[in-house]
């Protein structure tokens, strides 16, 4: 793909990120929390959080979906749908895939949507590479290949600059499942996984990796949120010194 990857600019400490590790959760219900923090986000300065999270089967369609790119039938109930917010068309969730949701405020990263996507794709191509796989953007689709084949889909939505929804990469997913819909909208498009080429590779060998490159990138440090809620109300330690020291002052540079 043609251009500079835009940085991010920060002066001075990394910016503290609260990072939750939840393991296998209802898509309902982290949806409605990233809901919820986001939207806390809008009135006063809280942290940052990054959700890494797998899902039960199901599908997702965002908004203006084609719903064409939906092979089985609606009425059946075998298959959970749900129509969101996020930008692009139909894919698939199921464990084994590395999922996460940043919800972050762009103000202090990059006031500009492309840049930010492009960032997200960067992290895993990066991270793809630790475990020598070459990931590859293609011009104008949103996300990751290898060799043609989609390894990873990013779709998002931002609100006053502060986001939800992310990444989900296949890792060691059941890809079987992707057979009854047109990924992404994309027709003809195959989908690999990290497995594929690596077996050995884990979910969590991959996730280590992912999150020291989205570390990389958004030059951001974690401290340890729940692991069963992302909610304020619901953080069971208290933010550490050096996070609350960062928080409490205004750092407005990016």
């Amino acid at each position: 793909m043609n251009g500079v990857l835009k940085t991010v600019k920060r002066v001075g400490a990394p910016r503290p990120v609260r990072l939750h590790r939840m393991g296998v959760v209802d898509y309902e219900k982290v949806w409605n929390w990233q809901k919820q923090v986001q939207k806390k986000r809008f009135r006063t300065n809280l942290c940052d959080e990054l959700i890494v999270v797998q899902h039960p089967p199901v599908y997702t369609l965002g908004r203006g979906g084609d719903e064409s790119n939906i092979l089985f039938d609606q009425n059946d109930h075998k298959h959970t749908l749900y129509r969101i917010e996020r930008g692009g068309e139909v894919t698939h969730h199921a464990p084994g895939q590395l999922v996460a949701y940043p919800i972050l405020n762009l103000n202090y990263y990059v006031k500009d949507l492309h840049a930010y996507l492009r960032l997200l794709e960067q992290s895993i191509i990066d991270s793809l590479a630790e475990f020598d796989i070459k990931g590859d953007r293609i011009e104008g689709k949103t996300g990751v290949y290898v060799n043609g084949d989609k390894i990873a889909s990013i779709g998002i939505h931002v609100a006053r600059w502060i986001t939800m929804h992310g990444i989900a990469v296949n890792v060691a997913n059941d890809l079987s499942l992707f057979d009854c819909i047109i990924p992404c909208g994309l027709k003809g498009m195959k989908m690999c996984s990290v497995q594929s080429f690596k077996p050995n590779v884990t979910l969590e060998d991959y996730t280590q990796c992912y999150l020291e490159m989205f570390k990389k990138h958004f030059k951001v440090e974690f401290f340890d949120g729940s692991s069963s809620s992302p909610l304020d109300e619901d953080q069971s330690q208290p933010m550490p010194q050096w996070a609350q020291e960062y928080y409490s002052t205004t750092h407005s540079t990016v």
